[in-house]
């Protein structure tokens, strides 16, 4: 686990050659992998199922008003030279310095994460509240990229192990939902991305990644760490 655009722009995996992260500009981050990864997210550029190499956290001014926020993340990817039918773009209003990485080779997976956190709108999820349309500063958002083979229904096991360990992350740090008092599950605006590459390892496939599994055991505890690790650190310079 470490934060290695407080000191430095560029970061490689140690464990999945040809992983990349950069920090351009002051306002994105930009996740490569060697080759094009299934993805699946619930992000506001080429979110749900889709097929990318690249995902862009793009840092947002606050406050931030579009009427089309995936226009113009779309708009902003073909400005910066990147295919948006094949890039995925995050939302933040969080710090990209305090990203989060964490990463692990195990059973027929490697896994790198990375997670920026911002929790001044953090919600507790399963209670009645105000609702609204309009993107609010402050959101935890994941990046899980999987060199393996997985099954769908392993890639939304990913979905609830990264879900579950964030909430996990946001109590163990007394995170509070001020609308409710009670602990935060995560923020009104949060959002992931899961990438496999659907190759290596031979034939072995995972058929599900629940907490009992490798993988799903893994993938809990490196968001957990990186959920922790950038909010814990999140009002720091």
């Amino acid at each position: 686990m470490t934060q290695p655009f407080r000191h430095s722009t560029h970061y490689e995996s140690g464990v999945w050659s040809g992983v990349t992260a950069e920090l351009l500009d002051g306002d994105r981050i930009v996740v490569s992998a060697p080759t094009e990864l299934r993805t699946v997210s619930s992000a506001v550029h080429l979110g749900g199922f889709a097929a990318a190499g690249t995902v862009v956290n793009w840092m947002v001014p606050v406050p931030y008003e579009c009427e089309d926020p995936a226009s113009d993340a779309s708009g902003r990817l073909g400005k910066w030279g990147y295919d948006p039918n094949r890039t995925v773009c995050l939302m933040t209003a969080a710090k990209l310095t305090h990203v989060s990485v964490a990463e692990e080779e195990g059973d027929c997976f490697k896994v790198v994460c990375f997670t920026t956190s911002g929790t001044s709108n953090s919600a507790r999820a399963g209670l009645v509240r105000e609702t609204f349309s309009a993107y609010t500063p402050g959101t935890i958002n994941t990046i899980v990229l999987i060199e393996g083979r997985m099954t769908d229904a392993a890639l939304i096991n990913a979905v609830i192990q990264a879900s579950e360990a964030k909430a996990a992350a946001l109590q163990d740090l007394n995170i509070i939902d001020p609308e409710s008092g009670l602990t935060a599950t995560g923020t009104t605006t949060d959002a992931i991305v899961i990438g496999v590459s659907g190759q290596g390892y031979g034939n072995a496939v995972h058929a599900y990644a629940g907490a009992a599994t490798t993988i799903g055991n893994a993938i809990g505890r490196l968001v957990y760490e990186t959920v922790y690790e950038s909010s814990r650190t999140q009002h720091e310079k």
